[in-house]
Formats: structure tokens, sequence, C-alpha cells
């Protein structure tokens, strides 16, 4: 009987989603009442109590919820209702831009100690392959399973089993993308990558990963990896080995003094926005619009965000505010169709008051509008002889960094038809913050003679577009 009155409850649900589609209508109620029912752009749930987890029977399938477009080119929805924590809606994000997939729409509303999250996503590439299993599981663990208060400490105490695996092969363009596509299509992540030529033109890789699936201790899930990455070089594969990384640590060679300077600057320059990379149309949102609005809600702080839609942007945002320690109350995503996005975000702060001094407010926009243009760092530098590819990005608090930005990297080399002679991973301080810091050697082309400036100039313009989505 209850499955029953649950599968009937399900119904009415969608019944009502399919409603609020046909209708313009939309609540917006950024304060929940002390019966806590969340209200979401006309969908109603009534977040359990403590009580009633057991009492209803919850489990893990009934906290994250994915359902595929009615038809080819509708997004899918994904809902996650369960106990709030610390940056939930960034983890949750994170995990989204780590499958390939871009968020469309998407309302988030919690009281603190429950939350409902409803995204609507769509592959970034018809040739993205959604692993929708493994994303679901990794979505339920980052679930809580009971509620708990919302501020706790930043730092996740689970790490996975790292592992390392050798790969020697013949060189060839586009080879390291081409393993890093295996690799995230094997949901492994990678963590550190050492890669050599030697002179006889054969590549040593050494890639530092964890298994999203914590079954790479098996033989059969090590073979299964050596064989996929085997029938994808062909040829060229030499020797395949995966080992337990004993003693990891992540080391990194120094980066020199006056390049970190330039590379880690707090403030960038409007000449540094680099507008060749956007459209046209989008180049007067160079500047994206950030306000805070306090006379809307007599207890939550309203902010407001304008601006074009960029890959990973509602990650940057929730990042963003994750790191100042500020609450999600509520809060609303759109985009159009023609590349605009607009946030509107319920905050408090850590002592659940409003944000009210306004050094706080200009400090919190000020830092936003930096995350939103700049959430990459990439340039090209001289390393002795050769020509090296920068690529930095901020760490959370946390310590987990941005997803796929690897994989992007190799991708726009590959499709530019420059080798990549070595690469590595690794962290780097500066400015009381800690970076992710992709370094690569490239070979010359015909094409982009790396000692030109205009060369270097079209290669990371390229490269950040593709990091970028633009």
């Amino acid at each position: 009987m209850a499955l029953r009155d649950r599968q009937a409850g399900r119904r009415g649900d969608r019944a009502r989603e399919r409603e609020w589609e046909r209708s313009p209508a939309r609540i917006f109620r950024p304060r929940l009442p002390a019966g806590r029912w969340l209200i979401l752009e006309g969908l109603v749930r009534l977040a359990p109590s403590d009580k009633d987890l057991s009492v209803m029977g919850v489990t893990g399938e009934d906290l994250v919820e994915i359902r595929a477009g009615m038809k080819p080119g509708d997004p899918s929805v994904i809902t996650v209702n369960c106990p709030d924590k610390t940056g939930l809606g960034c983890d949750i994000c994170r995990i989204i831009l780590e499958f390939g997939l871009r968020i469309t729409r998407g309302d988030v509303s919690t009281d603190g100690r429950w939350c409902y999250v409803v995204l609507w996503v769509v592959p970034r590439s018809s040739s993205t392959k959604i692993r929708w299993t493994s994303l679901k599981n990794r979505l339920l663990s980052e679930c809580p399973t009971c509620p708990i208060p919302f501020y706790h400490d930043l730092v996740d105490p689970t790490t996975s089993q790292m592992y390392l695996l050798k790969l020697f092969s013949a060189d060839r363009k586009g080879l390291l993308h081409d393993v890093t596509q295996v690799l995230s299509d094997l949901d492994l992540l990678i963590h550190r990558v050492k890669v050599s030529t030697t002179p006889d033109g054969r590549v040593i890789d050494l890639f530092f990963i964890t298994d999203g699936l914590e079954l790479l201790h098996t033989r059969k899930r090590q073979d299964d990896t050596c064989e996929r990455l085997h029938t994808v070089l062909g040829e060229s594969c030499i020797s395949c080995e995966i080992q337990l990384a004993t003693n990891f640590q992540q080391g990194f060679s120094s980066i020199p003094p006056a390049v970190a300077e330039e590379l880690f600057r707090p403030e960038l320059s409007d000449s540094e926005i680099c507008l060749q990379t956007l459209r046209p149309d989008l180049a007067k949102l160079k500047k994206p619009s950030v306000t805070i609005d306090n006379s809307l809600s007599p207890s939550h702080t309203l902010l407001q965000i304008h601006c074009a839609d960029q890959r990973g942007l509602l990650y940057d945002i929730l990042r963003t505010l994750k790191d100042c320690n500020l609450q999600i109350a509520y809060g609303r995503f759109m985009s159009d169709q023609k590349g605009y996005r607009e946030v509107d975000l319920f905050i408090l702060q850590c002592d659940g008051k409003k944000i009210l001094d306004p050094e706080k407010q200009s400090a919190l926009c000020s830092r936003l509008r930096q995350e939103m243009l700049h959430p990459l760092r990439v340039m090209i530098v001289n390393r002795g002889p050769d020509s090296e590819l920068l690529v930095a990005n901020p760490v959370e608090l946390s310590g987990k960094g941005r997803p796929l930005v690897f994989f992007d990297v190799t991708r726009a080399l590959k499709d530019l038809g420059i080798c990549i002679f070595s690469a590595e991973i690794g962290r780097h301080t500066a400015s009381e913050r800690q970076w992710e810091v992709y370094r690569f050697l490239l070979d010359d082309s015909l094409e982009f003679p790396l000692a030109n400036a205009r060369a270097r100039s079209q290669v990371v313009g390229r490269v950040r577009r593709t990091l970028m989505g633009w």
C-alpha cells in the first residue's frame, strides 16, 4: 500500500511538472516555513524531519532521480532530494561538469537541513556519451545519509586509493588526448601525469589515477583498462601496467617567480579578457552584472547575476560562494537562446544573517566577477629553448580541483595538430590560494611556429575557447 501511495505521489509530482512547463507562472519563495515545505517553481515537496527518514523507509534510490528527455534534444532532469551539507550545490555541479553535461536551467531550495535541487541538463556535445548509472552513483555519494547542521568542516575525510598507470607507446599526434579520453570513459580520474618522450620517438606516460567505481584493485578492472587502451591506441601501444601508487605525493617542478607572478595575479586587466574568444554578440557582456539587493526579503540577501553563458559557470559561482562560507536558501538559474545566463540567489552569511556591510558586498561582487571572467588562466612562456603552455585553475578550499581541464586542453592541442613533448599536473600556492597547474611542453609545427607571438596568441585563444565552451 505504501509503495502504491509513493508511486501515486510521484505521478502527481510529474503531472505538476508538466503543468508548470505549459504555464508561465512562477513561485519565488526564498523563505521556508516551519513545516519546511520546499516550493520550487510550482513543485511542492515536504522535507522530512529527523525522525521521518526511518518511518518513510527512504533509500538511496529516493535521494537522486534522473529522468531522460522525452525526445532527442530534450534536456534530462536530475532531482536531488536529500539532507543538506556545506557546498552541496557546488559538489553537484562539479560532478555534472565532470560527466560532460551542461546545466540549462535549475532550481534549489533549502532550509539548511534539507535540500531539494532540480537541474535540467544536456550533453555538452553530440558526441558525449553520458554514463548515467555512474553519474547517479556519484551524486548519491555526495548526499549525506541524515540531516546535519549546515556548517561543518570543509575538508572531505574520504579519499580514494591512488594507482599508477604506466603506458609505453610510440609517439603520434593526439596520443595524450586519446589516452585521456579512454580514462574519462572508464570513470578514471587523473590526479597527476608525467609524460616524457625518448630520443627514439617513444613515449612514457605515468598517470596517477583514482577509480570512480572503486574497482581498480581487481585484476579484471585493470585488465579491462589496459585492453581498452590497446584497442584505441592500436599498434602504437607497446605495454600497459597498473599498480598501487605507494607514498604518492603531489610533487611539482617549480615555476619561475616572474611567470608565477603573471599567472596568479589576483586582478587581471580588461585587456586580458580576450574578447576575440567571445562571439561578437557576447562581447558587450565582457563584464558580468553582479548586484546585491536587501530590500526584497526581510531575512535574505538577493544576489543577481546576468552574464554570458560558459562551461562550468554555475560551478564557478557556487564554488565561490562555498569558499566564502555563504549559504544559499533559494536559487534559480535560467539561460536563453542568445547565450545569456540569469542567476538569482537568496543567500545568508554563516551566522544566518543578511549581508549588510557595504565592504563585504563589494568584495563578494568583485570576486564573483573575477571568478566568472577568469576561472582559468592560460599562457605560453619560454622554458629554456622550448615553449610551455600553462593552464591554471583555483582549487576549492576542500581541496577539489576543476574537472576535465586536462581532457579539454589535450583535445584543443590535438585539433590544432600540435604535439605534446611532456606534460605534468601539480599544485601551486600563491596569494594565500592554491592552484592546480597543468604544464605542457609543446613541439613546434609549420602552422603554429611558437616563437611567433601571433601563433602563441592563436593557441592560447583556442585552448581558452575549448575550456570555456565558447
